[in-house]
């Protein structure tokens, strides 16, 4: 392992979509990467792609104990995290026709949860050494819940709030906390979207828009822009229009 010109970054939901990017893009732009998801196969074709500079960590981001272990063991072999982005993250069906609390939970433990273990083994040491970046990984439905996805919609909301209520404290202790937002990106995971998904981009555009944010310490970076403009003026109307705006977004045959 090559050692770090800007520091230690770990990547969590790197083996596919958005982290996958991240994570190749921080590897070549010369950090030391830490690479986490839960399929090992994922994780070596990731290792292979920029020789040196990625670490595989295989990990299931709901387990705690494993999140604790896993940091510990990154911070022992590659150094202090200097960034994390904690990106693991999913979408299971919802529907009134097939209610089930069971991928309720799962959303919550895997979305929400899966964030914050992982930020229980290196905020600590963040604190201490009065630096570091914590990169949580949101969405705009988070600010407009979005229909079939409301555990999906739930856990980013969660994300958000959080992070505001994160920033002014982890700041004074020299910790710096961004939440991304994006809109849709075109991934394995929205492949499986049953709603309309306007303004889409690509991976690419996406990673290309969180890097910027990343390197300003942006609070906020949320993309792409008509995305950004419309959730926020959907999110203002009465609660009668848009409840309009959720039915049309409905597929003719719920």
């Amino acid at each position: 392992m090559a050692k770090p010109e800007k520091g230690v970054a770990w990547v969590t939901g790197a083996g596919t979509g958005i982290g996958r990017g991240l994570a190749r893009r921080l590897a070549e732009d010369g950090w030391t990467v830490a690479a986490s998801a839960r399929t090992a196969r994922d994780l070596d074709s990731l290792a292979a792609e920029v020789p040196g500079r990625i670490t595989a960590v295989q990990l299931d981001v709901t387990d705690a104990g494993a999140c604790d272990a896993a940091g510990r063991r990154i911070e022992a072999t590659l150094g202090p995290v200097d960034l994390a982005i904690l990106n693991a993250g999913a979408s299971f069906p919802s529907s009134a026709a097939s209610f089930s609390v069971a991928n309720f939970r799962r959303t919550v433990d895997l979305n929400l949860m899966g964030e914050i273990n992982c930020m229980g083994p290196i905020v600590p040491g963040m604190v201490a050494r009065r630096s570091g970046h914590i990169v949580l990984m949101g969405s705009l439905s988070g600010y407009l819940g979005l229909p079939l996805a409301a555990p999906y919609s739930a856990t980013k909301a969660a994300l958000i709030s959080a992070a505001q209520a994160f920033r002014a404290d982890f700041e004074r202790h020299g910790v710096a906390i961004s939440i991304v937002n994006p809109g849709f990106v075109r991934t394995p995971m929205t492949d499986r979207n049953a709603i309309p998904m306007p303004f889409l981009i690509d991976i690419d555009e996406a990673v290309d828009r969180i890097m910027r944010g990343i390197a300003r310490r942006q609070f906020e970076i949320a993309f792409p822009f008509r995305a950004v403009l419309a959730i926020r003026l959907a999110a203002a109307l009465p609660n009668w229009a848009r409840l309009i705006l959720s039915r049309r977004m409905l597929p003719r045959d719920r």
